[in-house]
């Protein structure tokens, strides 16, 4: 005779299925059903995407993860309210499970985890993290008391690709000047010598080798008489105005001989 304490024949091992299912964003056992369209998704990143690429305009959204209170279980089908066990055949829709955000995720070597502040879940540990009020996002702890803060910095787009950095499930890095933008597009950046914030202008790099090499090239290239005269300038690193001999090759800020610099004036 079995036991009482026996499973119903319909209910599986909490673990069945784990890392199977999902999408490209997330494994995890279960879909989503979206509230604002009532449509069924794997995430809400798939979601989006579908969304957005809508004929009508009329018709692009994107949903409130907070909003979902609908989820289907990818093993039996079962469509239930948010939880992190399906009702009906009793696994684990995801091993990682946030109920405010409605996330779910069986990837869990990410370190998940779900910041009050933000209100959205994080990854890579909230040991490896910090909220700065200011900036109004978390942050690596390594730049805890060395970072630039800008209000609400991550509340905005990536100024290279313009997907909207605070949501984003690609890693972000702080500048110098301490806006925000995705690490695989700063990378892209400095790969093709740009070296200055696409918001700003303020210097991102180290340049001090590149200054050396620009005073050197100037020095051994005499302008001709008729182009010798001075110019206004303005330095987009330490904002200086200054006056200084006109060079083609650029124009050195008197203050922080920077030659992050534009012309405010003609001859």
């Amino acid at each position: 005779m079995e036991s009482d304490s026996a499973s119903p024949p319909s209910q599986k091992p909490k673990d069945s299925g784990k890392l199977e299912y999902g999408c490209e964003h997330y494994r995890r056992r279960c879909k989503i059903r979206a509230p604002c369209c009532d449509q069924i998704f794997s995430c809400r990143h798939c979601h989006n995407e579908a969304t957005s690429s809508l004929s009508n305009p009329k018709d692009r959204h994107e949903i409130v993860r907070h909003d979902v209170k609908q989820v289907v279980c990818s093993l039996c089908n079962t469509e239930q309210q948010v939880a992190q066990v399906c009702s009906n055949c009793g696994v684990n829709m995801g091993e990682y499970f946030c109920g405010i955000c409605k996330f779910y995720d069986d990837e869990t070597k990410k370190k998940q985890f779900h910041c009050d502040e933000c209100g959205i879940c994080r990854v890579g540990g909230r040991e490896n993290f910090f909220h700065c009020l200011k900036c109004g996002s978390c942050y690596t702890v390594n730049v805890r008391d060395n970072h630039q803060c800008v209000e609400n910095s991550m509340k905005c787009h990536c100024p290279v690709c313009y997907e909207y950095l605070f949501d984003s499930v690609k890693g972000t890095t702080i500048m110098k000047c301490g806006h925000t933008m995705h690490e695989e597009c700063y990378t892209e950046m400095a790969k093709k010598n740009q070296y200055r914030c696409p918001i700003c202008s303020k210097t991102i790099f180290n340049m001090s080798a590149n200054w050396r090499l620009m005073d050197v090239e100037i020095e051994a290239m005499d302008m001709p008489e008729e182009y010798k005269y001075e110019v206004s300038i303005l330095c987009n690193d330490c904002n200086t105005k200054s006056e200084v001999p006109f060079h083609i090759l650029g124009h050195k800020c008197s203050q922080c001989k920077s030659y992050n610099t534009r012309r405010i004036s003609t001859p």
